[in-house]
Order: C-alpha cells, then sequence, then structure tokens
C-alpha cells in the first residue's frame, strides 16, 4: 500500500514539474517580439498570390502550442494547411504552423518588414504578411504608379528621375526610362525595368539586379532592406 501511495506521488510530481516546464517555455515565447507581432490577422498567398489565405494568431494556448483560427475559405483556396492546429515560435524567430502530431507544416522566416516566406520541396515559396497591409498593398494600381519620380539619397539629395512608363517590357514587366543628368549610383545599377510584388515596387536592371521599395505613403516609397543610407522614390 504505501509503495503504491508512494508511487502515485511521484507521478504527480512527475505531471507538476512537466506542467511547471510547459509554463515556463510558453512563458518563454510569448515574450518573443515576433510572437508579440504575429498577433492578429494574417495572409498567406504562394508565389503567384492566385491563392490566399486568412487567418489569426491568437495568443492563447493549446496544449504545448497557441490557437490559430483558419477561414473557412483555407481549405479550398490552400490545402497544404489541411490538419494545421496551432502555432509557435522555432528557433531563429521561425514562425511555425504545427498538425495536432506536433509535426511543422510550415515554418516562415521574416525576408523583410513584416513580410514572411516559407518554402515546401516541390511546392515552391509562400509567403505571409499582415492582412491590412496586404489589403492596403493590393489597392495600389499600375497606373497609379505610372510617372515621373526622384531617387533620393541620404538626407534629401535627388541623384536621378526616373519615368515609370505602362509600356509592356516582357514578363509582366514595363519599362522604365531615365532623365539626364542621374548619377553613377543608378547609372551603375541601370534600372530597365518595373513592375508591382506583393505591394512592393520593384525595379529591375538590364543584368537582372532587383531594387525592391515599400511605400511610407502612396508617394514615398523606401529602398528594402535599407542599407547604409536610405534610398527613397519620391513622386515628383
Amino acid at each position: 500500500m504505501r509503495y503504491r501511495q508512494s508511487t502515485l506521488k511521484a507521478l504527480l510530481a512527475l505531471v507538476a514539474v512537466g506542467a511547471a516546464a510547459q509554463a515556463i517555455a510558453q512563458q518563454s515565447v510569448t515574450s518573443n517580439e515576433t510572437f508579440k507581432a504575429m498577433i492578429g490577422k494574417w495572409e498567406i498567398s504562394n508565389a503567384d498570390r492566385d491563392r490566399t489565405c486568412h487567418l489569426t494568431f491568437k495568443a492563447d494556448p493549446s496544449g504545448t502550442l497557441f490557437k490559430l483560427e483558419v477561414d473557412k475559405a483555407c481549405p479550398e483556396q490552400m490545402p497544404e494547411l489541411k490538419g494545421v492546429t496551432g502555432w509557435t515560435i522555432g528557433g531563429l524567430d521561425l514562425v511555425k504552423l504545427m498538425d495536432g502530431k506536433g509535426k511543422s507544416i510550415f515554418e516562415f522566416s521574416e525576408v523583410e518588414s513584416g513580410i514572411f516566406e516559407a518554402q515546401r520541396p516541390g511546392e515552391g515559396i509562400f509567403f505571409m504578411q499582415n492582412a491590412a497591409a496586404a489589403a492596403g498593398a493590393a489597392s495600389i494600381s499600375q497606373d497609379q504608379m505610372a510617372g515621373d519620380w526622384g531617387v533620393v539619397r541620404g538626407s534629401g539629395k535627388t541623384v536621378c528621375t526616373i519615368t515609370l512608363t505602362n509600356a509592356a517590357a516582357g514578363d509582366d514587366a514595363f519599362a522604365l526610362k531615365l532623365k539626364p543628368g542621374c548619377e553613377a549610383f543608378v547609372t551603375g545599377f541601370g534600372p530597365a525595368a518595373w513592375y508591382l510584388d506583393r505591394g512592393e515596387l520593384v525595379l529591375k536592371s538590364k543584368a537582372g539586379r532587383f531594387w525592391r521599395f515599400e511605400a511610407n505613403d502612396p508617394t514615398n516609397w523606401q529602398r528594402v532592406p535599407e542599407g547604409r543610407e536610405p534610398v527613397n522614390l519620391v513622386r515628383q
């Protein structure tokens, strides 16, 4: 009898230790800055952005994970999410979408401010961004972007004026022109085409290099990631 009682006490102690360890682990995750930034509604899309899905990340614990609400349209739009029951933050601040067996279905890493990327072997790249930001980005049209823009470096010096045109330049891109007087910073890059990609403005060079910009407002776009000095495109 005493043996059974001591065994029961030992088992209860182990359960208590396990629960305490889980609570400490969750507390460590919830104090993570990436975790805090994820709370709310986000949009996942494939690379072509012809399939999208909205998820709501919550801070409420659900076992060893945290609660995740999946929109009703997701199973049809994004069958890759089948079986996902919760989320957590893993090493290197990965945002992990997990199934009920503890298997990671998606692991998103932040590649630019507020934009996450995940790759699934054989299925390509998927993107995730805040739903409000995605909705705002989607509202910017090609026609709104066409016209003259100043390339501004550092403290405010305009080093070039470029014209974004509506003339097709292949691969869903459009031609751009440099006005006379551009500095080597721009001519050395050699921008030849532009297009909008998931709310970002992309300039493509003749050599296949890219400059990417995100909107501070509709008339001012900042290059990302930011280098030693900021570079902006400002509507003229």
